[in-house]
Parts: C-alpha cells; structure tokens; sequence
C-alpha cells in the first residue's frame, strides 16, 4: 500500500502530465434548401429575396432555388439571381422540392398541392382572401407555416408590417401628386406649395405608421398637414416623432366634414385591429368636397375607411364619384416593387441566415419569439386561436408543442 507521501508524488505527476483540452461542443450549422417560386397571385410584383439576399445566404453555404422569371416584375432579371449563386429552374414543380418555401403571396390550392410534406412555409396570410379549405389543406401537408405580417422584432413591433407601412404612407402622397396634375386630368395643382401661393391642403385618418410617413412625405413637398385620429397617445406620438407642431384632432364628424371640404387631398391610413375598418367618412361628406380633390384609401385592404370606396386594382386604380377622384387599390407596396422587394429582404435574410445558425427551424422557434409569434401551424397542427376560432379547427398552443422554451 502507497504510503501518504508516494500518493501524494504520484498525484503531483499526474497533474502535471499533458492533458486533453475540454472543448465546449459548438452547435451544428444546418445547411437551408430555400425555394423562391415566382408569385402568381393577381399584380403582386414584389419577390420575396431580391439578389443581394441571395449571395448573402449562399456566402454562407445554403442553397437557393429560384423559379425563372420569379423577380421579373421587380426588375430582377434571371442572370442576377444566377450571378449571385441561386440554382434558376423553369417549372414550380422543381421549387416546391426546398425545405423552406418563402414568397410574398400566400400560396394557392394548386401550389400548397405541391408542397412536400413537412416542409416550411414563410408568406403572408392574408385571411380575407383565402379559400375555407385553405389551412386544412397545410395542415395535412404536416406543413410548418410563418405568417410574415405577425413576425415581431426585438422590440415587439410587427417588423414586416411597418415596413410596408412605410412605403404606403410615402407612396400614397406621391399617388395623390399624380391624380392632382394635369397628366391624369386632375385639378392641376402642385401638390406642396411654392412661394406666394397657398400650400396644398391634405388630411390624413390615421396616425400610426401609414399616417406618420404620409405626413412626413407631404410636410417634405410643402403641403399643409391636418391629422386625425381618435387616440390621444398615437397623435402625441406623431407630433414627437416628426418633431414639428402640425394640426391634430381626434375624429369627430362635424370637425372632420369642415376641414374635408377645404381638402386637396384625404388619405385613409385607419386600421382595425380586427374585422372591418370603421367608416368614418360618409356618401354626404365626400360629396361636399372639392371636384378634382384626391381620395386615397389605404385602408381599403380592411374595408376602407370611406363610404365611396370600392375596390380598384393597379390596371384600373381610380374611379370618380361627386368629382372626387377614389384611389383603392388594396396593395400599394407593389406599385414600388423593387423599394417593397428589398425592405421584405432585409427582414428574411438575416431571420433565415439564423436559423442556419441555430441548425434548423424548430431550434430558431425555441429561441427567436419574434419568429415564433408569426407560427400559425407547426407540423401540421393548428397554433392560432383566431384561426381555430375561425374555421372550427381544433388547434394547440405552440408552447405546449416545444418543450423547452
């Protein structure tokens, strides 16, 4: 038996010897077969990765199929995907064999029929134009489906949704400058104002995200600026945000019909949180505003918020009722496709360049709440109440289907 003093020496010498370095086991990078398919859905001209996305996700060893022509209609031609390493195929067919499909539209009856099972789809939702078999057809896909309008930043903001705010609100104004000119036998007018001459006046309903850059974009021609809302708090926030002092008001119809009657141009930014958009406008009130002014009604994808309105397209945008010019088409970003194109990139590319990261999509939803919110099925399950609700479909919360969060 080793005496105190031999185990003791014996020990020290072990110590000493040369000895295996513990690394921490890293996680395995998963390597993403994303699908680009080209959108078939009625004059939607946006794509949902724009060529810069594409060499960004290949840079970091996933693979991209892109359907041929699928960036046409926002100026993205064939030879710009294949430049940037995407793999271009000529049928959706092919498309429909990635493991994640991402596109702007959702996608039709004879495309989900395409789908593989247990694949992963990120495209809006859009539920007031989907067929009633709609979810039950993913859900026996087993499909794993991101509505991109209810993904959430860091910050909780519906990062998709104000992006196309954005560009809504900007668009808007520069929609009513044409109908205002001559070149679209409107009144004639400069939508601003120059000096000597009384600006243009234009209203806005709605002060969220639509209704601040609408505001913003009209301040910058010279135009004077009337915003109505019925929160105190987004209107505050509006006059904070844009950092000058503009006329507000909550709605209230005799104020509203006064200053609508001295309006070049009203634009429609109200939204609803669920259901229809309230009317806040009336048949009378438009027909005591100017002839030649402007109606733009952004809300009109929730119903509009005017009375007049009906819905247009981009072919056949404006009709006239009591001289006033109605512009209602429901999807303005895809009149700026390219500017739309690149603000919905900059949002996927870095959400599918985690889940590279994290190995795959279920270990990105554990971690990422954002992403996680925007999960309406997950393996063929129902995850969303309001839909559930909606179709009378069984459905599970999508905590209790990934333990461990």
């Amino acid at each position: 038996m080793k005496t105190s003093k031999e185990l003791l020496a014996s020990l020290t010498q072990t110590a000493l010897m040369p000895q295996e370095e513990m690394l921490e086991i890293g996680k395995k990078k998963g390597k993403l077969f994303i699908g680009i398919p080209k959108e078939i859905s009625f004059q939607e001209n946006r794509v949902a990765l724009v060529p810069d996305a594409v060499a960004l996700l290949v840079n970091n060893g996933h693979q991209v199929v892109v359907e041929s022509n699928a960036g046409k209609m926002a100026n993205f031609q064939d030879n710009d995907y294949s430049e940037a390493g995407a793999e271009i195929v000529y049928t959706p067919e092919e498309v429909y064999k990635a493991s994640i499909i991402l596109k702007v539209a959702p996608p039709s009856l004879e495309e989900i029929g395409m789908m593989q099972q247990n694949q992963t789809l990120i495209a809006a939702l859009q539920l007031t134009v989907q067929p009633e078999d709609f979810i039950k057809q993913l859900m026996l896909k087993k499909i794993t489906a991101i509505a991109f309008e209810w993904l959430k930043d860091d910050d909780g903001i519906y990062t998709v949704i104000r992006s196309m705010g954005e560009i809504a609100g900007s668009t808007s104004i520069l929609i009513a400058a044409e109908y205002l000119s001559n070149v679209n036998n409107g009144q004639g007018s400069i939508l601003g104002g120059i000096s000597g001459i009384s600006p243009t006046e234009v209203v806005i309903l709605g002060a969220g995200t639509v209704g601040e850059f609408a505001t913003r974009a009209a301040l910058g021609l010279g135009a004077s600026v009337k915003v109505f809302d019925n929160s105190i708090y987004r209107l505050r926030r509006l006059q904070s945000d844009i950092g000058t002092r503009i006329f507000t008001s909550v709605i209230q119809p005799r104020v509203l019909a006064k200053h609508l009657k001295t309006a070049d141009v009203v634009i429609g930014a109200i939204r609803a949180q669920q259901g229809r958009t309230p009317l806040v406008v009336t048949s009378e009130m438009v027909s005591e505003m100017k002839v030649g002014s402007v109606i733009i009604d952004v809300s009109i994808d929730q119903g509009g918020c005017f009375e007049t309105s009906e819905v247009t397209n981009h072919a056949k945008p404006v009709f006239r009722k009591y001289g006033v010019i109605h512009y209602c088409v429901p999807n303005i970003a895809s009149r700026v496709s390219r500017t739309a194109s690149y603000a919905l990139s900059t949002i996927f590319a870095p959400i599918l360049i985690n889940i590279g990261e994290e190995g795959g999509i279920k270990n990105m939803m554990k971690r990422d709440e954002g992403v996680r919110n925007g999960i309406y099925i997950y393996n063929g399950v129902l995850t969303s109440r309001a839909l559930g609700e909606m179709f009378k479909l069984p459905y599970k919360d999508i905590n209790l289907l990934m333990p461990g969060i």
